[in-house]
């Protein structure tokens, strides 16, 4: 893999931004790193170390880096999506051969080829994993297992396909954000801002019931819509954009009904994280604009070859090292507990002492596991620019709708009582981990035929 990756990085385009690059990996890995890190196991359960210790919840302010990930797949998307307009050959602009008659090359199935070229890298490495989980559950359940750290584990291991699920939908509604982007600019942002605040407004003044599950997608797509802004180059004053985020955050948590930490904290009766509130948004109104102010020393630094080799090989890997990295944790824990090593009462001055240890072994476990399952995450091939018929596009858009409503329906169900029929609510519908299952299965292979069809 060495060379291939030095192949790559020597290949890099001047135009490239690399920067955006760096920003991917460094917040899966502060993402990665923190689940490690708040996980307070004991043999009873799993707790979290900011209930235990709350006065470390403001750490959540630099280390809840969710949505910069999120701002920086709007980047990435508009450039994609532009890039495969470009080269559909129905443009006004490109003469066309004689008998390209039709739909093909139309918007229709430029929409379906971008959906597979996006969600292939992340839906390949995905499905297996919820496969391998899927029969490692089931074979635990028919032995009678699945209590005590396993059947925690077994609940637990999903947990982090809610961000799959999100970032599925914002490379459904890319095309149609992006338009509302060039026809609106910065009024785009504001009209989704504008609708999460009326939410929020509805949900804590008003009490209307599951409003608030709107805001999955105001909160996210609007950060989503900073990356086309940056895009365009259109986020000019980052200090501005940072002043404004950070002090209207501070002032929803202080006279507001939001809690302090910006991540999801067991027995609350509000998070800002499930489902995103207002004060969440604005978090990442902060957090952009501290990235954009780090830009120019960050690129500086990328100009180097070893960093910048450091960083493709990290991003060839990083969404198969976020789906395991759960899996290594308790991996970790489970071993420690079978050879009867003493798990300190979170946050004592044992624990502490423990936890370089545990991560070390952790990211050496999700090594291996990432070794093992890396070769799933390759680079789709170019989806051809007149690939598609008529219909593509809605059916790419249908199994884009499964695979969202699947990952997320398992994030929350889990594998546990895989055979009992357990069901967890989905907005405010009941899912199982088998309906969820076949959902994500089934979407991902819609969405193949689409970006197949008329090839």
């Amino acid at each position: 893999m060495g060379s291939s990756v030095r192949e790559l990085a020597g290949a890099t385009p001047a135009t490239r931004d690399r920067y955006v690059d760096l920003l991917r990996v460094a917040s899966l890995g502060a993402v990665v790193l923190g689940h490690w890190l708040m996980a307070a196991v004991t043999p009873d359960g799993v707790g979290n170390l900011l209930a235990v210790v709350p006065a470390l919840q403001p750490l959540t302010w630099l280390l809840q880096v969710m949505p910069v990930f999120f701002f920086v797949g709007g980047f990435s998307h508009a450039l994609s999506y532009r890039s495969l307009l470009r080269k559909r050959p129905d443009r006004p602009d490109r003469p066309r051969p004689e008998g390209s008659e039709g739909s093909e090359g139309s918007e229709d199935s430029v929409y379906s080829a971008f959906l597979r070229a996006r969600l292939q890298r992340l839906l390949r490495p995905t499905m297996v994993f919820v496969l391998v989980w899927g029969a490692a559950a089931l074979l635990v359940q028919l032995l009678g297992g699945g209590g005590g750290l396993t059947g925690v584990t077994l609940r637990m291991v999903t947990q982090p396909l809610w961000f799959i699920g999100i970032y599925l939908a914002m490379v459904a509604f890319t095309p149609p954000l992006l338009k509302l982007h060039e026809r609106y600019g910065w009024g785009a942002f504001a009209g989704l801002a504008g609708a999460a605040v009326a939410v929020d407004v509805l949900r804590f003044a008003a009490g209307v019931p599951y409003v608030e599950f709107l805001n999955f997608a105001f909160v996210w797509l609007a950060v989503h819509q900073l990356g086309f802004l940056r895009a365009d180059g259109r986020i000019r004053r980052p200090v501005l954009l940072a002043g404004s985020g950070l002090l209207t955050a501070g002032a929803l948590v202080a006279f507001g009904p939001y809690p302090l930490s910006m991540v999801g904290m067991p027995g609350e009766k509000v998070s800002n994280m499930a489902p995103p509130t207002l004060a969440l948004l604005c978090h990442g109104l902060w957090l952009v604009g501290a990235v954009e102010l780090l830009r120019a020393p960050a690129a500086r630094l990328l100009e180097r070859p070893r960093v910048w080799r450091t960083v493709v090989a990290a991003n060839g890997v990083a969404m198969t090292a976020f789906l395991w990295h759960l899996t290594a944790m308790f991996g970790v824990y489970g071993a420690m507990l079978a050879l009867d090593v003493e798990l300190p009462a979170p946050a004592s001055a044992a624990w502490w002492a423990q936890v370089p240890l545990r991560i070390a072994l952790a990211a050496a476990l999700t090594a291996g596991l990432v070794a093992a399952f890396r070769a799933f995450e390759r680079p789709a091939p170019a989806p051809p620019g007149a690939a598609g018929a008529t219909g593509a596009g809605p059916l790419a858009a249908l199994g884009a709708t499964f695979c969202l409503l699947g990952v997320l329906g398992l994030s929350m169900v889990g594998f546990g009582g895989l055979l009992d029929g357990r069901t967890a609510l989905l907005i405010a519908i009941p899912v199982s981990a088998p309906a969820a299952v076949a959902m994500t299965l089934g979407g991902w292979l819609l969405v193949e035929r689409a970006g197949r069809t008329g090839r």
